[in-house]
């Protein structure tokens, strides 16, 4: 399977703490041995992500070197014929190390499709998805035709390679309708997926350039899809 790490072209860096922060205690060569010999990170599962992991994944910056996961936060909604809709919500992270979340979600949390229900699923995702994974989701839409899927990602992941915009084009001719997320968007997800602290709900505060990012990202999607 493709990797999809999304690190700028640079010198090699220390390594990274496991939420993608920079780590203070590198000079100790004992914690250095810890984190390399981490063990590989599983697909991680809930209801909300931590608030500092939204902040740096879901960052929607041009080169976004450090950023080794996705986060895909996911509504789906269930309708059968009498109108009854049954809703769900979550999120899923990964650390590339196993299945992407993408290839998760079809796995864990809709792993079957009822005939008799109609699916409106939504993903916010950190980036968008990588060759192997746009191809899982292909797969999926043609198998389900009762499946619709709106994917609004932060980032384009690697949308120079040209394996990539084949697959994003792929993901729009089987059906998958694409976005890049706006500050609104951001501004959803912090609400309805991120934890709040504690005794306090803060409001989202968008970085500086977040409408700048989108629009460069809304541009770069559109030319890939024509």
């Amino acid at each position: 399977m493709a990797q999809k790490e999304e690190a700028a072209a640079a010198p090699a860096q220390p390594p990274a703490s496991q939420n993608g922060e920079d780590l203070d205690d590198l000079e100790n060569p004992e914690k250095l041995k810890e984190l390399i010999e981490l063990p590989p990170f599983e697909i991680v599962q809930g209801e909300r992500l931590p608030a500092h992991f939204f902040k740096f994944q879901f960052r929607n910056v041009e080169y976004s070197s450090g950023r080794n996961k996705t986060f895909l936060c996911y509504v789906v909604e269930a309708q059968g014929k009498g109108g009854q809709v049954q809703a769900s919500r979550g999120y899923l992270e990964d650390e590339h190390a196993a299945a992407h979340a993408e290839e998760a979600f079809f796995n864990s949390v809709l792993p079957a499709f009822d005939p008799g229900l109609r699916y409106s699923v939504t993903w916010y995702m950190s980036s968008s998805p990588c060759a192997a994974c746009a191809d899982r989701i292909v797969k999926a839409l043609g198998k389900a035709r009762n499946l619709r899927l709106l994917i609004l990602a932060g980032r384009l992941f690697m949308w120079e390679e040209p394996e990539i915009q084949a697959a994003l084009r792929q993901l729009r001719e089987a059906g998958c309708k694409l976005r890049i997320m706006k500050p609104q968007d951001f501004e959803y997800v912090w609400q309805n997926f991120v934890e709040q602290e504690e005794g306090e709900a803060k409001g989202f505060e968008p970085w500086e350039d977040i409408q700048e990012n989108f629009l460069y990202y809304e541009e770069k999607l559109a030319d890939i899809l024509k």
